[in-house]
């Protein structure tokens, strides 16, 4: 289990690096530097219960502002997400968006449930 906490750690803290570029970096790289911060110290055997309770938290609150967002990219028949950003296609980034808090907020129920 280790190792694929170490992997998972790695996963996030990639996820992190690449939101400099993002409108709102500040916000994503919180959210996946601690989802990453979280595996790290799981892997350490460091479990700190209450700080991933807040990430989870935070993270399905996002989710709901999100939610009629990614709902409405599901109505509109899924249209392809790994084209390039425009301003006619913002349902490229909101179901980006959506798809990342998920995993987000997944791994951390995940590790919340994995470590009771």
């Amino acid at each position: 289990m280790k190792i694929l906490f170490w992997v998972l750690s790695g996963l996030f803290l990639l996820f992190t690096m690449v939101q400099y570029n993002d409108p709102d970096p500040i916000l994503w790289m919180l959210l996946y530097g601690g989802v990453a911060v979280h595996f790290t110290l799981a892997a350490l055997g460091r479990i700190y219960r209450p700080a991933i309770w807040l990430w989870l938290v935070a993270a399905m609150v996002w989710l709901g502002f999100l939610s009629p967002d990614f709902i409405h990219w599901l109505q509109m028949g899924m249209p392809s997400i790994v084209e390039t950003m425009k301003a006619e296609t913002p349902w490229v980034e909101l179901a980006r968006e959506f798809l990342g808090l998920l995993m987000a907020a997944g791994t951390c129920g995940w590790l919340l449930w994995r470590t009771r």
